[in-house]
């Protein structure tokens, strides 16, 4: 069985069909999706889907994106549902310094007091990260967690040395599958097993093979998981069992489901 650490169930995009995405997920041989919010607006959805399927496990954050708008009143309600809601990380949380004229001192504001929050309720954190790798790095050490995932990662070889030893695991989906990502194949293939976790990013990241302006959906992640799998050299069921074991290692509550 597959872990899918990375999907967003309550977008848009999905018009209100989370239960057949989570059905085709099961049908497909992915056990459990972890769901991430991004804003005090979806706490709510997020919790709703993750009440209705028990595959769906929440996390609640304020993605860096979102801090545009974000007030600290919300940083008093993220606690309460990281309080009542029982989640499996802190997240979306980090930095995306990617797009330009962005508030740099907001997004790091919101993100260290997220960080403090997690360590308060010794929880794991799902970290966006764009362009901010050595940032985050230092905030990671200012104010240390229990561990986590770097979503999406496409950091530098050392880079994810660093994470590793802060006790993170780098997620990897669709991102891997296309032939001319050479840099991020080549660390699917060579950074240690024990250190990778898989994510759809779903409805976002869709893999090289599907239609083009198709969503991305979590009961696609065994057929990106073979790609990994093509890059390691392994069976397929070798990379399920991996990955899902790191995933259940750096996300405990996961496996109290």
């Amino acid at each position: 069985m597959f872990i899918d650490t990375h999907c967003h169930l309550d977008a848009a995009e999905f018009r209100n069909t989370a239960g057949a995405l989570v059905q085709e997920a099961l049908a497909a041989g992915v056990s459990a999706i972890v769901l991430p919010s991004v804003e005090r607006a979806n706490f709510v959805g997020v919790q709703n889907i993750c009440a209705q399927f028990t595959a769906c496990a929440p996390a609640y954050g304020i993605h860096p994106m979102y801090t545009d708008h974000a007030a600290p009143a919300d940083l008093d309600v993220l606690r309460e549902y990281l309080l009542q809601h029982d989640p499996v990380a802190v997240g979306e949380i980090g930095l995306d310094f990617f797009v330009e004229n962005f508030d740099r001192e907001k997004q790091e504001f919101y993100f260290a007091a997220q960080l403090k929050l997690a360590r308060e309720f010794e929880l794991p954190v799902l970290l966006h990260i764009r362009k901010a790798h050595d940032t985050i790095l230092k905030h990671l050490r200012r104010t240390p967690v229990v561990g986590g995932i770097a979503h999406a990662f496409n950091g530098s070889p050392q880079q994810a040395a660093e994470f590793i030893k802060l006790g993170f695991k780098l997620g990897f989906g669709g991102a891997m599958t296309y032939p001319r990502a050479t840099r991020l194949r080549e660390l699917a293939a060579t950074l240690p097993l024990h250190s990778i976790v898989l994510e759809t990013d779903a409805p976002d990241i869709p893999p090289e093979f599907l239609p083009r302006g198709q969503p991305n959906r979590p009961g696609l992640l065994p057929r990106i998981a073979e790609t990994l799998a093509q890059l390691r050299d392994l069976p397929l069921h070798e990379i399920a069992r991996i990955t899902s074991e790191n995933a259940c290692a750096v996300l405990p509550a996961l496996a109290r489901q």
